[in-house]
């Protein structure tokens, strides 16, 4: 088919500064004939090839887009399962996180009760100690008085006492600041001595 350089430019909606262009960069076929350029175009296959060229072309396609989607869907696949696993990690390393927590948590508070019981085990300890040496101290007075039918230097007595050395000064001071004016006091040599057999010093002995 031939077709002038008008005719071509109508046909392929286009313009004559563009065939000319293409003339020029040799992209079509064309001879002059007298003084007229034709432009030489092949001509067009019979109807049947057409279509058989437009359904092979039509499968083609259609297989290319059905593996392209296999290829897309195998790849959202992967992308899902990725994703799914990061998911699963941010969840577990969360539950580690405070699970973690929880264990800081209940040692602290082991720790705490821990701390409590021994103070008040201390407390209760200390206050045990007191009350019993305060039981012993009114004991050995009491026994003491009771039972003591001599005369004894205050000194020797209350070495022989289960005495702190500040609660001997107590009892000592107590002594001599009450000698002279309690005639249960008996002084000789500059000691004092108890007479448990004619006198009670309980008063003077308890602390």
């Amino acid at each position: 088919m031939r077709l002038t350089i008008e005719q071509y430019a109508h046909k392929y909606k286009m313009s004559k500064e563009m065939v000319h262009s293409k003339l020029r960069s040799k992209k079509l076929n064309y001879i002059v004939d007298g003084n007229t350029t034709y432009i030489v175009i092949p001509d067009p296959q019979p109807q049947q090839q057409e279509e058989k060229k437009e359904t092979k072309k039509t499968k083609i396609t259609v297989a290319t887009l059905i593996e392209l989607y296999k290829k897309e869907n195998a790849s959202l696949k992967e992308k899902i399962k990725e994703l799914e696993a990061k998911i699963d990690k941010l969840i577990d390393d969360k539950e580690q996180m405070l699970k973690e927590e929880r264990e800081r948590i209940e040692k602290v508070y082991a720790a705490k009760d821990e701390q409590l019981k021994t103070v008040l085990e201390l407390i209760s300890t200390k206050l045990e100690l007191q009350k019993q040496e305060q039981k012993n101290n009114l004991q050995h007075s009491q026994t003491d008085s009771s039972y003591l039918s001599y005369r004894v230097e205050l000194k020797e007595y209350l070495k022989s006492l289960d005495l702190e050395p500040h609660q001997r000064k107590i009892i000592k001071k107590r002594f001599q600041e009450a000698k002279g004016a309690d005639i249960r006091i008996q002084e000789q040599n500059g000691k004092i001595y108890l007479d448990f057999n004619k006198y009670d010093y309980s008063d003077l002995l308890t602390l």
